[in-house]
């Protein structure tokens, strides 16, 4: 082979190249990938009163909400279901604001007479470096600091 045949198949198998890599960069594209979910559910705290004299088991629900969050891409999706208060909706988006998430937009709806269903959409500020269970760790903790 001389040097102009080598130089045309070398040049002919960069183009095939160049022309996969943009075929798997449009997949990419179309391909918006979700990350796991992390649900945490509402526990519940059993209490033995040992100056009861029936001794009967109590249960009593815990006042943590259950958390469900989900990273697509830049955005995150974050659902509340918890007990409603006074102030928890700007508080819970306050509380989010703190962890560089930028509140895109939610919305909250009441469940019965004592529990509130609020769902939030945020963009990831650039100083947001959390995995999905820190985010709804802090979230938590956030919650039952003010409730």
């Amino acid at each position: 082979m001389d040097k102009a045949s080598v130089l045309g198949e070398a040049i002919r198998y960069l183009k095939q190249m160049e022309e996969k890599v943009n075929v798997l960069e449009e997949e990419k594209k179309r391909k918006k990938s979700v990350e796991s979910v992390v649900i945490v559910k509402k526990s519940q705290i059993s209490s033995n009163d040992v100056e009861d004299s029936s001794s009967d088991n109590t249960t009593y629900d815990e006042t943590l909400p259950e958390i469900e969050a989900r990273f697509c891409d830049r955005s995150v999706l974050i659902r509340l279901h918890c007990l409603k208060s006074q102030g928890v909706i700007e508080k819970t988006i306050s509380e989010i604001e703190k962890l560089h998430l930028k509140v895109i937009n939610s919305s909250a709806l009441t469940f019965g007479n004592f529990t509130l269903d609020i769902t939030i959409i945020a963009q990831m500020d650039v100083g947001f470096c959390m995995t999905l269970k820190d985010l709804v760790r802090k979230l938590r903790s956030a919650y039952s600091s003010f409730m």
